[in-house]
């Protein structure tokens, strides 16, 4: 099971065939989501997790939490494709799983909140140990820690017709871009340059500390509210679509140049949104991988 997710890792270190709109958070979006999780991990999902992982990431779940993005369009894994966000409906700014969440042939429960919910299902199946496993809980993990961080990606909940954003094109300071990826890359990367001497050490330090003992240090337990994991994903997608509304669509006109005023009040919500993606995933693990009385339901 991990010799063929190493060789995956490999074989993408060489060939990358994402395309234009194709991207989630950048990757160090990712990487910092993951890495905020695993330091919240207790030990015994800790151990787990570092069980999970093959040998020479040595325990980093951020070394891989960027491989569902690279392997999305392989032949084996095209089917993950639509896993990665959610087409809600236009100007409703709501998301209801039952009319939001399938594929664009209708295929039912085939978006970002459905995958989370059927990865968790099979990570639920950890305890059981691994002479019987049905599920690759490998890629499991790698997939949840993804989808984890898409879904706090607001225009990873965006409207249809406009695919989240993806048709929107405008201009972020001198260069082209489109609205999608303005909040998944453009954003992050924009702070990393001109806040952080692009170091993301820096960058992450500054996230943890807001919720550890800075502005968002109130709020930290009610994002790891969770009375059953099965449905919280929705809450969350509710959560990114609002803002989306709110702060991504919002005044946007197609063909614009989005600058300084945009960045300055955009950055601090993609900033609390990585946190909230990094504390809920550890908040998942360490509900999967300890004690609990969650039904285990089955995976779909």
């Amino acid at each position: 099971m991990k010799l063929s997710v190493q060789v995956l890792i490999l074989l993408v270190g060489v060939v990358f065939l994402g395309g234009p709109g194709a991207q989630a958070w950048s990757k160090e979006g990712h990487i910092m989501t993951c890495r905020i999780a695993q330091a919240l991990l207790r030990p015994g999902a800790a151990e787990a997790v570092h069980n999970l992982l093959p040998e020479y990431v040595n325990g980093d779940l951020s070394a891989l939490c960027t491989w569902p993005d690279q392997i999305r369009h392989w032949y084996k894994y095209r089917w993950t494709s639509s896993l990665h966000f959610i087409d809600t409906a236009d100007n409703a700014c709501t998301f209801d799983y039952s009319r939001d969440c399938h594929d664009p042939h209708g295929l039912e429960n085939r978006c970002v909140a459905g995958a989370i919910k059927n990865f968790t299902s099979q990570l639920l199946h950890y305890q059981e140990g691994s002479s019987d496993r049905k599920y690759n809980l490998t890629e499991a993990l790698l997939f949840l820690s993804h989808f984890m961080g898409d879904i706090h990606q607001p225009l990873h909940c965006g409207f249809t017709s406009d695919k989240g954003g993806n048709t929107i094109q405008l201009r972020w300071f001198r260069h082209k871009s489109n609205l999608h990826h303005v909040w998944d890359r453009e954003i992050i990367l924009t702070a990393l340059k001109e806040m952080y001497g692009k170091d993301m050490d820096l960058f992450q330090e500054d996230v943890e500390g807001n919720f550890t003992h800075g502005i968002w240090s109130d709020d930290m337990s009610s994002w790891e509210d969770c009375d059953d994991l099965v449905s919280c994903p929705d809450k969350y997608a509710a959560e990114s679509i609002n803002l989306a509304c709110k702060w991504g669509y919002k005044g946007i006109t197609p063909g614009e140049t989005l600058a300084d005023d945009y960045f300055s009040s955009r950055f601090p919500i993609v900033a609390k949104r990585i946190a909230q993606g990094g504390v809920r995933l550890a908040m998942t693990l360490n509900t999967v991988f300890g004690e609990h009385d969650q039904e285990i339901p089955s995976p779909t």
